[in-house]
């Protein structure tokens, strides 16, 4: 009984042990790897020294700083600009109207559309030879396409902050709808009672309710951007570029002598990331308590 008892309580963690342990084994063999390069431990250059070298090197070096501001500046702009929108959209969409279920089938369109297609349909769109720079042409808005606004390999990245906005405001924008679907309307008609307005029923009482869902869903996508390199390697300009797609170029360079530096600026990204996530997390925390 004691067995059968013990085997019970273990059945669950058993059937979860395999994808538990392949995720491990690849996330932290990988980091170890990574570290292990950085540190200058790299047989295939005949390197077996460990250093502090090539940390040293990435540190003085202020490519690496512009990099890193350009990163978090992605990551936090279209975090933020991601979460304001994919509110306001929730809002509109859980009212009753004609047609609501088709509009909230077409916001939810675009989530499970690959970030490369969307990057490829920005550039359709938004480029001076894209589909509004020979509109507005045709409009006689402009002289020619090459006289539509930059936004494709522009120093803002514009193109970039598209691409993410139309990918990531869905991806918060259901959870918070879910939310609010979930709450009903019972809350804001006892505010209202109270003599509440508009903008003090969405302060006080449902700001409260979808933070939640609003903090969580923004931390993945902060640390998506903050670590993502196929994006601004596709659409943003080669300086300054983001402090991934500077790892990224690198690693891929055939002198293998960069690869530890490669590594190393991996793993201080790895470390901020975590850094900024712990830091946004209180943050947010204490926002919502207040």
């Amino acid at each position: 009984m004691r067995w059968l008892s013990l085997m019970e309580k273990l059945r669950a963690p058993l059937m979860i042990l395999p994808a538990v342990a392949t995720i491990i084994l690849l996330f932290f063999g990988g980091l170890l790897v990574g570290l292990g390069q950085s540190l200058g431990y790299f047989p295939a250059i005949d390197s077996y020294d460990l250093t502090l070298q090539y940390y040293a090197e990435v540190l003085s070096d202020n490519i690496f700083f512009e990099s890193l501001w350009q990163t978090f500046r992605l990551a936090l702009l279209s975090t933020v600009m991601s979460s304001v929108l994919a509110i306001a959209l929730a809002l509109v969409l859980r009212q009753t109207f004609k047609g609501s279920r088709f509009f909230t089938f077409m916001f939810q369109l675009s989530i499970p559309i690959p970030h490369l297609v969307a990057a490829a349909g920005i550039v359709l769109l938004v480029s001076q030879s894209g589909i509004l720079a020979r509109g507005a042409y045709a409009l006689g808005l402009i002289d020619a396409p090459r006289d539509f606004p930059v936004m494709v390999f522009d120093r803002p990245g514009t193109a970039i902050q598209l691409t993410y906005l139309w990918k990531e405001v869905p991806f918060i924008g259901v959870v918070v709808l879910a939310v609010l679907q979930g709450i009903g309307p019972q809350y804001e008609e006892v505010a209202r009672t109270l003599g509440a307005n508009s903008w003090q029923r969405f302060r006080f009482v449902l700001l409260p309710l979808i933070m939640p869902g609003v903090l969580s869903t923004s931390i993945i996508v902060f640390a998506y951007v903050f670590a993502s390199y196929e994006i601004p390697l596709l659409l943003g300009v080669r300086h300054p570029t983001t402090l991934p797609v500077l790892a990224f170029q690198n690693y891929q360079d055939p002198d293998l002598s960069l690869r530890p530096q490669a590594m190393a600026m991996s793993i201080i990204l790895t470390l901020i990331a975590i850094v900024l996530l712990v830091a946004y997390k209180r943050l947010a925390n204490y926002a919502v308590s207040r």
